[in-house]
């Protein structure tokens, strides 16, 4: 889903009485307009109707068998309007399309509004929001409320458009692999089954002698492989060779559950069993996964593991779980340090990370006890960040914007952080505070809030919070 090219069916709406050259130009512009931006197309056949067009209820019907005839070829709908567009049509069209509907509208120009040449279509586009909002057919629109195919403004809006559709159609059936029961000790990362369930999150529960099993029985020849992969994602150098292969069979355990019950993500208890049992962290294993477009989590933490897939299926990039962790010197206002163990992904880190023994487990059990902590720095960059819960009965969440900076801090600090730079980031903490969310949250690559926003409010009906949007 986040790599794979989408397909945008196209609409394009009509009244009658206005010229039909407009149609005609409008279903080569969009079309052209569309698939330069990197998508495919999906044109309902000029003759279906007139010019191809939608006006009556009874085309409407027409383009909706159009849409059911190539049902699952397309991601979204672009709802073109050439001029005002009759709403008559428009709902009968797309009441059942099941996925997102981006209105456009042509502009009107200063000089060509006699009858002949006039659109009209800033009218009509809200007359069609209007009709689609008593009929509870929900939709998008960005500003402005009127753009033109060719204008690189509107190939942003099919950017932000196609974020839209990556996460709402992507989260309508979600399976989280919880991996391991909850610590005891983190009772910060509870969550209600049921309520995940009812916004189609589905959990499937696995008990960590699994993991364990196939660990130790694991084929050695592709053992020795997923150790090469290891030694190729981060420099391991200092991992004893018998730790280097119980950190391959467990990262080749972890993917053969993932395959074989079709995960989308999971959520790992990754301590104090790996170390008393194996030996070692899965800190490294979950960066890896995360890399690969796997969300993964830690400490168990399933409400995030649901955030992260859903901010990867937006930016298109990988996604982290990360401690709010550390106040930055006397930049309060601002900044932080977002830090964990290591499950960053190499491709938000400043170079290659460095597997170490985990320090913290170390000081518990002893040195070797706990290979796996990925150390490094992440990289300066714009973030979308997001957490969840559930409480009563709903997922609820908060989303926001920052970036992560050049500022440095201790060389010796332990695991994979970096500074980010949040506005109103005490305000933030407040919320997070106040109303019972984790210390954790999910980040991704890139600003992708509003259309996460627009995707989660819109057409998944989640209850999230905007807390602040970068500069």
């Amino acid at each position: 889903m986040q790599n794979r090219k989408l397909t945008f069916a196209l609409y394009f709406g009509n009244r009658g009485f206005f010229p039909g050259e407009l149609i005609a130009s409008a279903r080569k512009d969009m079309t052209e307009a569309v698939e330069k931006a990197g998508f495919g197309t999906l044109v309902m056949p000029e003759g279906a109707t007139k010019f191809g067009a939608v006006e009556t209820r009874e085309d409407g019907l027409k383009f909706a068998a159009f849409l059911r005839e190539h049902a699952g070829r397309f991601d979204g709908v672009v709802l073109c309007l050439p001029n005002f567009g009759d709403e008559n049509g428009a709902v009968p069209a797309l009441r059942d399309a099941g996925v997102p509907i981006l209105l456009q509208a042509y502009r009107d120009r200063v000089g060509e509004m006699d009858f002949a040449r006039r659109r009209d279509s800033f009218c009509g586009k809200l007359s069609i929001a209007d009709m689609f909002t008593q009929y509870d057919i929900p939709f998008t629109m960005f500003k402005p409320h009127c753009v033109n195919p060719d204008e690189p403004l509107f190939a942003e809006h099919l950017a932000r458009f196609a974020a839209v559709c990556r996460v709402a159609n992507g989260m309508k059936r979600v399976t989280v692999g919880s991996i391991g029961a909850r610590v005891t000790a983190f009772k910060t990362v509870r969550y209600d089954e049921l309520a995940l369930q009812k916004y189609g999150v589905t959990l499937e529960s696995y008990d960590l002698s699994e993991v364990f099993s196939r660990t130790k029985n694991a084929d050695a020849k592709r053992a020795a492989e997923k150790a090469r992969e290891l030694q190729a994602f981060s420099n391991c150098c200092a991992v004893p060779a018998e730790r280097l292969d119980t950190l391959a069979r467990s990262l080749l355990a972890l993917e053969d559950m993932i395959s074989e019950n079709r995960l989308d993500a999971i959520a790992l208890r990754c301590w104090t069993e790996f170390q008393t049992e194996l030996g070692i962290a899965p800190c490294v294993l979950l960066g890896m996964l995360n890399d690969r477009g796997i969300p993964a989590a830690c400490e168990n933490d399933v409400c995030n593991a649901v955030s992260m897939h859903a901010l990867g299926l937006a930016s298109g990039n990988a996604s982290a779980c990360l401690d709010w962790n550390n106040n930055y010197g006397d930049d309060a206002e601002e900044k932080c340090i977002l830090f964990h163990c290591g499950p960053v992904p190499q491709s938000l880190m400043r170079g290659k990370g460095c597997v170490t023994d985990h320090k913290m487990f170390a000081k518990t059990w002893g040195a070797t006890m706990g290979f796996g902590s990925n150390e490094g720095l992440i990289d300066a960059f714009d973030f979308t960040f997001a957490s969840f819960k559930t409480e009563a009965g709903k997922l609820q969440g908060y989303m926001g914007e920052g970036r992560f900076t050049d500022d440095k801090f201790d060389k010796d600090f332990f695991g994979c952080g970096g500074v980010a730079q949040i506005n109103n980031l005490q305000d933030v903490l407040l919320y997070i505070g106040r109303n019972g969310y984790r210390h954790h949250t999910g980040i991704t690559k890139g600003r992708v809030l509003e259309s996460v926003d627009e995707a989660f409010r819109v057409y998944l009906k989640y209850d999230v919070k905007i807390m602040t949007t970068a500069r």
